[in-house]
């Protein structure tokens, strides 16, 4: 029976489970999916007229609006990467839970509980609770699908206990609901009432038109069950009537069949199959597999008690196909209890017959009838023998994959830390040698006023930010094929030319250092959740280094000599959002830059240098 949010509609007399659900939609308040909405919206953002602002809203009213199952899909997972990109919790929950109901009308139930799960794994680490609520129940509904009743109602009875602690009435009234379709479902019918009448005064309260149209529809579904037709009717007529208001096609075409059933008990056949007609035509237009089937088995009965055999015939065979495609566990386990017993009766009768057989011919075949026993015995074994050493391959096969998956793991984990080629040399040699490039960029980056905000800023916050920045840098520097040695504290440094030497290694390096500048700028004005914000610096020098491993346990790959302190002072020495480069690199350099001569100037330890400051590539 139909429900609201993640509601399940389940005819306990058929054990076939359907769903339809908009519980991730209740984050805004009078919610009602509207097509003609999703289409004006999906209008705008198709054209890339609108704020970038209200993309996640827009995304998220396209989705929720979306009447086709595959559009819905669609826009749930553009939902997801945009949440993702500017890092907002809230989106990215409501993008799983839309995923996970998309995928579940279209029948493909394993794949929307991993969706499910992910959002109540996000809901939890941040503490979401209404989220986590939703979450729970969406889990439940599916369980409640397959016809695990034992986890559907272990994990309605958490979203109860979640949402009511949150006062979030619209979600409670809501797998209040759901929950008593599932005790519906199993036949316990007092129970569902029950919850039914509880979950009908809350959304009668909070006046919500679409939580009311389903309890009518359950409760016209339950006195249809009883036979008292008359009322089913008036009930089933009230909720049709809201739902085509709001759009809502799939209870819809679930109650249009049980309206055609209590047609077929007036013995009003043709009204009969008129509603079930068109329950089949709205489950059709939007991609409703699930009522497909029941929609054509229902017509199939119908067209069956009236004698026409090729039309029930036919639609017979759509109901098949649709079935199968969304078949779950407990009708496959149905089904092989079913197939097993015929094979067993088929068995016993050959060996009924075959005992026969063998009475009436025991004096003349009795040494052949040994040796067929024999035989029989012999491939049992044989076959005993196979299974044995089958599972023992397959045993080994996985053995030798789980070596081979931590073998990759900790392959990857070195890399990370060193060079490939030194990852390579260490592995073989247990240890490795220094060696001595004669021409690498080294490039030093530090963030202007890092240690004033360092002291005011709470440890994880601080950590966060500078993660923010650093993920970047390593995936610029990876992009010019440069090599990161090391960060200390908001410092970052890396090198260019090593462990490969190279020709333009100074040019890519200042590309690289171009791209974290402009990088940085861009996430001054693109701050949703209004986080700390630096300028940096960056200092570059050209000359020769001595690089190799330090440490026997904790590895760290390093480099040695007077060009990397050199290129330390050309970051101290140079100004936030500016590139600053010594002769060296200049040198190197200019006929691919405009570069800015400063003069000499006075650097620590070194005396006066000439430096430069690059602007952008030479036009």
């Amino acid at each position: 029976m139909p429900e609201c949010s993640c509601l399940g509609i389940k005819y306990a007399t058929k054990k076939v489970c359907f769903l339809i659900g908009f519980f991730y939609f209740i984050f805004f308040a009078g919610y009602s999916q509207n097509q003609a909405v999703a289409d004006s919206l999906e209008a705008i953002y198709l054209s890339g007229n609108y704020n970038d602002n209200d993309k996640l809203k827009m995304l998220f009213e396209i989705e929720s609006n979306q009447a086709d199952t595959e559009k819905s899909l669609a826009y749930s997972l553009k939902l997801i990467e945009a949440a993702k990109v500017l890092d907002s919790v809230k989106y990215i929950i409501i993008g799983y839970l839309g995923k996970g109901t998309a995928l579940r009308l279209k029948g493909d139930l394993s794949k929307a509980l991993e969706s499910y799960f992910e959002a109540a794994r996000i809901a939890s680490e941040e503490e979401e609770g209404s989220s986590l609520g939703q979450a729970n129940f969406a889990i439940a509904d599916v369980y409640s699908i397959m016809g695990n009743h034992d986890n559907a109602i272990k994990y309605y009875q958490n979203a109860i206990k979640i949402l009511q602690k949150e006062k979030d009435s619209i979600n409670l009234a809501t797998a209040l609901t759901n929950a008593g379709d599932d005790y519906f479902n199993n036949g316990k019918l007092d129970s569902a009432l029950i919850y039914f009448e509880d979950s009908d005064k809350i959304f009668r309260k909070i006046n919500y038109p679409i939580g009311t149209a389903y309890n009518k529809g359950n409760i016209g579904m339950v006195y249809a069950e009883q036979g008292e037709d008359d009322r089913a009717e008036v009930n089933i007529n009230e909720a049709i009537t809201i739902l085509e208001e709001l759009q809502d096609y799939y209870p819809i075409s679930v109650f249009l069949t049980y309206m055609s059933d209590i047609y077929l008990r007036k013995n009003n056949w043709s009204r009969a199959i008129s509603y079930a007609q068109r329950s089949l035509d709205l489950a059709q237009r939007y991609g409703l597999k699930e009522q497909i089937s029941e929609s054509n088995l229902k017509l199939s009965e119908l067209y069956d008690h009236v004698g026409n055999y090729k039309k029930s015939n036919s639609y017979y065979k759509n109901h098949i196909a649709y079935r199968d495609s969304v078949t779950n566990l407990r009708e496959m386990e149905q089904m092989a209890d079913v197939r097993t017993n015929f094979e067993v009766a088929q068995k016993q009768s050959e060996v009924d017959l075959l005992e026969k057989e063998s009475e009436i011919q025991l004096l003349k075949d009795k040494r052949q009838k040994t040796v067929i026993y024999v035989s029989i015995i012999v491939l049992i074994l044989v076959f005993f023998l196979a299974m044995g050493l089958y599972r023992r391959n397959i045993f080994i096969k996985k053995t030798k994959n789980i070596i081979e998956e931590e073998k990759n793991r900790s392959d990857k984990l070195l890399l990370n830390i060193l060079p490939e080629e030194t990852a390579i040399e260490l592995k073989q040699r247990g240890k490795v040698q220094a060696k001595k490039f004669e021409s690498v960029s080294i490039m030093f980056t530090d963030f202007k006023g890092f240690t004033h905000y360092a002291d005011n800023l709470a440890p994880e916050k601080l950590v966060e930010t500078v993660d923010y920045y650093f993920s970047k840098f390593d995936e610029i520097i990876e992009k010019y094929g440069l090599e990161k040695i090391k960060t200390i504290g908001d410092s970052y440094m890396c090198a260019g030319g090593l462990p490969y030497p190279s020709q333009d290694h100074a040019t890519k390096t200042v590309l690289a250092a171009l791209e974290m500048i402009e990088f940085v700028n861009l996430a001054k004005t693109l701050n949703p959740e209004n986080r700390i914000r630096f300028d940096v610096r960056i200092g570059i020098n050209t000359g020769p280094v001595v690089a190799g491993v330090v440490g026997t346990k904790k590895f760290a790959y390093d480099i040695w000599g007077d060009a990397v302190n050199i290129a330390s002072r050309m970051e101290s020495n140079s100004q936030p959002g500016k590139i600053n480069v010594t002769e060296n690199t200049f040198t190197l350099i200019k006929d691919s830059f405009d570069c800015e001569m400063r003069g000499e100037i006075e650097v620590k330890n070194k005396g006066m240098m000439n430096m430069y400051f690059v602007s952008k590539i030479e036009d």
